[in-house]
């Protein structure tokens, strides 16, 4: 009988940290994703909103692993006033030979947040100045916190800033930041001010209205922007893709059209919709480029895809079943 793997969240959490492991399994996932052959459908989202609520449904079949993952997502944003994450979900992994369930990872969304962490490390690695040491966060939330580390991890940061509508939840944000990187992390009294001194900034928000404004930044920043994964999202000035000197990479081109930074700045206007901008795999296979210039301001726009999903649900099951951990259930 087919065997299925149930896995709990402390049992994950035990066996994938946001790491250089983590960071190199999602850095494959956008290489597979730029050398073709990958099946990735779009998004499935259900909006809720008299609860302020989505759920995402992302997957996406990699050639040359043996399983793929089908993961639901519901982020509900009141959730915090309420004593709850905002954020949660699970994963289920199918074999990609026979389609069988395989195994069923209750992360509780733990897994979606390393590996988001984990992708603006890789957008950093291969868009930020290798000198850069200095960055700012806007919000204060769990996926500002784990930027942050997974900034650290590729990037020499002596210092950071974290800007967020809150100031006391910033306030906290800094403080634990400085705690588990032990290096300066202090609060802006403005967006504006977070940006003046970074040399990356990275946007972690479900704002709906943008944030960061075109005329701020500065020659050889680099922004991450996470947090336009739906239409109705937007943390960009629309004016920031227009500027001659930056650099636009988006993770998916055909999701970041449809609904991220991209979306709004071709719905304004300032951008043509058929400008074929590149990814950031292409850019980190050398297929495409990136930075050339140490003055010109690089943008990446993240909106979550399933190839990510698929590559760290497998390298969880492999630690877990190395650990032998969760319960194996005959079905």
């Amino acid at each position: 009988m087919p065997t299925v793997r149930i896995v709990t969240e402390a049992d994950l959490r035990a066996a994938v940290a946001l790491d250089a492991d983590a960071v190199a399994c999602v850095e494959q996932a956008f290489l597979a994703l730029a050398g073709g052959g990958v099946v990735m459908p779009p998004i499935l989202r259900l909006d809720i909103q008299d609860s302020n609520g989505e759920v995402d449904v992302k997957t996406a079949y990699v050639p040359g692993l043996d399983s793929f993952a089908i993961k639901i997502s519901p982020g509900f944003f009141d959730n915090p006033a309420l004593g709850l994450p905002s954020v949660n979900g699970l994963m289920t992994l199918f074999s990609a030979k026979t389609g069988l369930l395989e195994a069923v990872l209750l992360d509780n969304g733990y897994l979606t947040d390393v590996r988001t962490a984990a992708a603006g490390a890789v957008a950093a690695k291969h868009l930020s100045r290798p000198d850069a040491r200095r960055a700012a966060v806007f919000g204060a939330g769990v996926q500002a916190r784990l930027q942050l580390e997974a900034l650290a991890l590729v990037r020499p940061l002596e210092a950071a800033t974290v800007w967020a509508r809150n100031a006391d939840k910033a306030a906290a944000c800094a403080a634990d930041l400085t705690a588990r990187l032990g290096i300066p992390v202090t609060t802006a009294a403005s967006a504006e001010d977070a940006v003046a001194e970074a040399d990356v900034i990275v946007l972690t928000t479900p704002s709906t209205t943008p944030l960061l404004r075109a005329e701020w930044l500065r020659p050889g920043q680099h922004v991450t922007a996470m947090g336009s994964d739906a239409e109705h999202k937007n943390e960009l000035d629309p004016a920031v893709l227009a500027r001659p000197d930056v650099v636009y990479v988006a993770d998916s081109l055909a999701q970041t059209r449809r609904l991220g930074e991209l979306h709004h700045a071709i719905e304004a206007g300032v951008v043509a919709a058929d400008i074929p901008f590149a990814e950031l795999g292409a850019v980190a296979a050398g297929a495409a480029p990136g930075r050339t210039d140490a003055d010109q301001i690089t943008v990446a726009d993240l909106t979550g895809t399933g190839v990510q999903d698929t590559a760290i649900a497998t390298l969880a099951r492999t630690r877990v079943v190395q650990a032998d951990a969760g319960q194996a259930f005959e079905s």
